[in-house]
């Protein structure tokens, strides 16, 4: 097994360390950046922000822009809750009391399943995210009842990064096992590697972090797939 590591720059060092102890070969090529969101591009400002009840933070860098653009300390009187294990460890570095979802399904249906997100009816909702994505998170809760927006405080980008020759340098190293924390980092890979090395691609194991990113996977043709139920790195080493 030779294994792709591919969350943004400075985020793979503690996997690398593992692969490293364990005698596992691997590369490290960051396949997403993470840059903060124009202000006028946010569609809430921090006082709009700071009406709701409950804010729900989707990612750890939910956590890091959203602390940038509010400008100030998390108020107390907030229910705060993280989509997974490292986003709730993000907001407890953060200083925040949090509910995360639970170990078994660390996605949105497992925080939507907790009892604290059942009776929201006539509740304000803040969703703290990137641009795009947890479309999902919003609807349900506002088919609960309640009142849902979207705090917009980060952009994802691909690097710049030459597909074919990276693909190359891939399939050359031997890469047969790729660590996809995100449907952006998915969406990314699949975009750079050239179609002449898809064959190489589907043969890889692809190891997501959830059951709508793995979804996500095979729709693009990806015919080994593992869902980790997790993004943090002791789920992706497990299924590792």
């Amino acid at each position: 097994m030779k294994v792709l590591l591919t969350r943004p720059l400075g985020r793979n060092q503690a996997m690398a360390e593992v692969l490293t102890s364990m005698g596992i070969e691997h590369q490290v090529t960051p396949l997403l950046a993470v840059a903060p969101t124009p202000v006028e591009q946010h569609l809430l400002t921090p006082e709009q922000v700071l009406t709701a009840e409950v804010i729900i933070f989707v990612s750890t860098n939910a956590v890091i822009y959203g602390q940038q653009a509010l400008g100030q300390p998390w108020p107390s009187d907030k229910q705060y809750f993280a989509v997974g294990n490292a986003t709730w460890q993000a907001l407890t570095a953060a200083g925040i009391t949090g509910l995360q979802a639970p170990d078994d399904c660390q996605e949105t249906e497992g925080l939507l399943a907790l009892p604290e997100l059942q009776q929201v009816a006539g509740k304000q909702i803040v969703i703290v995210r990137g641009n795009g994505g947890r479309e999902d998170l919003g609807i349900i809760l506002k088919q609960r009842g309640a009142q849902v927006n979207f705090w917009q405080v980060y952009q994802r980008i691909c690097p710049a990064i030459d597909g074919t020759a990276t693909a190359i340098a891939w399939k050359k190293f031997g890469i047969d096992t790729i660590v996809i924390t995100s449907g952006a980092v998915l969406d990314n890979l699949i975009t750079l590697v050239p179609k002449d090395l898809f064959p190489w691609l589907q043969a890889c194991h692809i190891i997501v972090p959830s059951n709508r990113v793995k979804s996500q996977a095979i729709a693009k043709g990806m015919l080994r797939v593992t869902n980790a139920g997790g993004a943090h790195s002791q789920a992706m080493l497990a299924a590792l």
